[in-house]
């Protein structure tokens, strides 16, 4: 009798360990931490962010040459403009003329 009670016992309760012996396993990056330097997907971010900084200094170059077309036109307008300004004060005669 005692035979079938420690049998029917350890059927009804499985043993469980208390505590896990496996340890935890996390990949490189899981954990929250900047990359490390040398890795395959480093060479990559920095040939990315040097293409976004060759194209950021593009446009930057464009918008600066725009600037300088725009800057020239106006300096044209007022030398027109300064030229017809001395044309109408000349023929108005006067000292100052």
């Amino acid at each position: 009798m005692l035979r079938t009670t420690f049998t029917k016992t350890s059927s009804i309760r499985p043993f469980r360990a208390a505590f896990s012996t496996t340890a935890r396993v996390m990949t490189e990056g899981a954990t929250g931490s900047p990359p490390k330097t040398g890795g395959q997907g480093d060479a990559f971010q920095r040939r990315e962010k040097a293409a976004e900084d060759f194209a950021i200094r593009a446009r930057e170059k464009e918008k600066l040459m725009e600037l300088k077309r725009k800057l020239a036109e106006q300096q044209q307008h007022l030398q027109r403009l300064s030229d017809h300004i001395d044309e109408i004060t000349k023929d108005q005669g006067g000292e100052q003329n």
